[in-house]
């Protein structure tokens, strides 16, 4: 599968998602959004989801540390960009600025960066799970932290925060990084419920094993025969629409939410279940 695939509809990006939402009944805050701050935007996930704002109009700006990719995604969607490292502490603050001083009122922050890591936990190095810590759960945190109280003044605004199914079923051999997609599990359940009746929402999208440059860049492929890869485009479209709709969780697929069922109910079950498939 190919990490550059484009969304599934091409008929108006944004105006299919925003028929599905009106077909919901979902009203406020409005969608879709006209402006967005994303991160991660140079590749995968980040990458098809500034895309797909692009092709509805949405004016964005990008984050990312590879500032060459970070270029052509800027050129392709005619976005701003922004190549910044998050975990420096205070990046956030940089981007909240520079964000508001080429869009002004943001509507949507999109986090979706993310920093994997496998092998034995006994043989991870703390600088390693540092910055697995760094990445996954304190920059997010940050970066919502910084453009939240604008959010809140106004009235409206919508965060989408990128997960892992890692982060709600513990997976072998990637213990400190299913650890970091936990701490979003709470982050997202605690700030929804802190804002959500102050006109902004708050949305987790719960991927699986999606088709992106990060098993390579975590320095193990993924070599499981099931499931296979999903394309990063499909989570996108997905998650775009969930937020949309003010849902508070998307799953892609959706059978990896009858997983965590399974789980929960008969957690003997599930764990011999995960012996056999990993």
């Amino acid at each position: 599968m190919s990490t550059r695939s484009r969304p599934a509809f091409r008929d108006g990006g944004l105006t299919v998602l925003a028929n599905r939402v009106a077909r919901t009944g979902a009203t406020t805050p409005a969608w879709p959004p006209r402006t967005a701050v994303v991160t991660g935007a140079s590749s995968g996930i980040g990458r098809e989801a500034a895309l797909l704002l692009a092709a509805g109009g949405c004016r964005s700006l990008l984050v990312g540390r590879n500032g060459a990719a970070l270029d052509e995604v800027a050129a392709a969607t005619e976005s701003h960009r922004i190549a910044v490292d998050l975990a420096v502490p205070g990046a956030e603050i940089n981007v909240a600025s520079r964000a508001t001083e080429l869009l002004g009122d943001i509507d949507l922050v999109v986090c979706s960066a993310g920093l994997g890591a496998a092998g034995p936990f006994d043989a991870m190095s703390p600088d390693a799970i540092a910055q697995l810590v760094a990445v996954n759960v304190l920059s997010p945190m940050a970066l919502v932290r910084a453009m939240l109280p604008a959010m809140l003044d106004r009235g409206h605004g919508r965060i989408l925060i990128v997960g892992s199914i890692a982060g709600s079923l513990g997976v072998r051999g990637e213990v400190a990084y299913s650890a970091t997609k936990a701490a979003m599990v709470g982050f997202t359940d605690a700030l929804r419920a802190e804002v959500g009746r102050r006109g902004i929402t708050v949305t987790l999208c719960i991927p699986g094993v999606v088709d992106t440059p990060f098993f390579q860049r975590r320095g193990a492929p993924y070599v499981r025969r099931w499931p296979r890869p999903i394309p990063p485009a499909l989570v996108a479209e997905r998650m775009l629409a969930a937020t949309g709709r003010g849902r508070a969780e998307v799953w892609t697929p959706a059978w990896l939410r009858g997983a965590v069922r399974i789980h929960d109910a008969a957690p003997s079950v599930y764990r011999g279940l995960a012996g056999v498939f990993g």
